[in-house]
């Protein structure tokens, strides 16, 4: 994994940072496991437009990403592939019974190796276990909020949770953001972190990468007309005051968490600002 830089013989090239993928080894994806994923342009049912800014883009096929990890036999490694739909890379399984499933690749995880998940596998890298069998200090990511609902937390590029403590059902962990939070031991986490740290110090390069992944240009609302947006309006190049939504809220600092929510009992630390 690594960044490459370019010459620059045109204006888009002259900043653009871009991955090597030299982790990738293969370049078409396995077709069982995909599906069509179609494009709504930001129109609903009738044609209108609801949601601003979205249109065009390449088209893509959906990868079907095994987040449960119930399948408790071994498998082996078959290739790590890059996925359109997600920040980190992905890796196919090929099972001893024949069948093939897609996983988010862990870091440092490599075509070959053999991983397996459940009740009694290795705390190695890839391999899915119970947190009540993860030894302490371990990094993990794909982590179950619920016991079989599937992976919900640290999941994109790079991130990374550490296993703290236990304390009768629940374990502590730390995530990336700082917090600190309690979750049930019986759920699963993976091993290692995940893939692609680099993807953070990319840079496109021009506007038109952006057209690519299919988003329009955005209007800054204190360009706008005031019956446009709170922010909009005034002489000259007015700041538009306090910085808020388009109806009106507040942004930039602005609490919307609720109160009362549940998960509030399971945080014991909040992340830092």
């Amino acid at each position: 994994m690594g960044i490459k830089k370019f010459r620059p013989t045109t204006p888009g090239t002259r900043f653009k940072l871009a991955n090597t993928f030299e982790e990738i080894t293969k370049s078409t994806p396995e077709k069982s496991l995909l599906l069509p994923k179609t494009r709504s342009g930001g129109r609903n049912d009738t044609g209108k437009m609801t949601m601003r800014y979205i249109g065009g883009g390449h088209k893509q096929m959906y990868r079907i990403i095994d987040f449960k990890r119930d399948k408790h036999v071994p498998a082996t490694v078959h290739s790590i592939e890059y996925d359109p739909n997600r920040t980190a890379r992905i890796a196919l399984l090929h099972y001893v019974d024949g069948e093939k499933r897609y996983i988010i690749a862990p870091a440092g995880l490599q075509a070959g190796q053999k991983v397996m998940s459940g009740s009694g596998a290795a705390p190695e890298i890839g391999n899915a276990l119970p947190m009540t069998e993860i030894p302490l200090g371990t990094v993990i990511h794909n982590i179950e909020m619920q016991p079989g609902q599937g992976a919900k937390l640290v999941r994109s590029a790079g991130s990374f949770a550490q296993l703290l403590n236990r304390d009768g059902k629940y374990a502590t962990i730390k995530l990336a953001s700082g917090e600190t939070r309690m979750i049930l031991n019986t759920g699963l986490a993976t091993i290692g972190s995940v893939s692609n740290p680099d993807h953070n110090l990319e840079r496109k390069g021009k506007a038109g990468a952006n057209r690519w992944r299919g988003r329009r240009p955005r209007t800054r609302a204190v360009a706008m007309n005031p019956v446009d947006h709170p922010m909009g309006g005034g002489e000259g190049r007015a700041s538009g005051g306090h910085p808020r939504s388009r109806k009106g809220l507040k942004a930039k600092g602005y609490k919307t968490r609720t109160p009362k929510k549940h998960s509030n009992n399971f945080i014991i630390e909040r992340r830092k600002k």
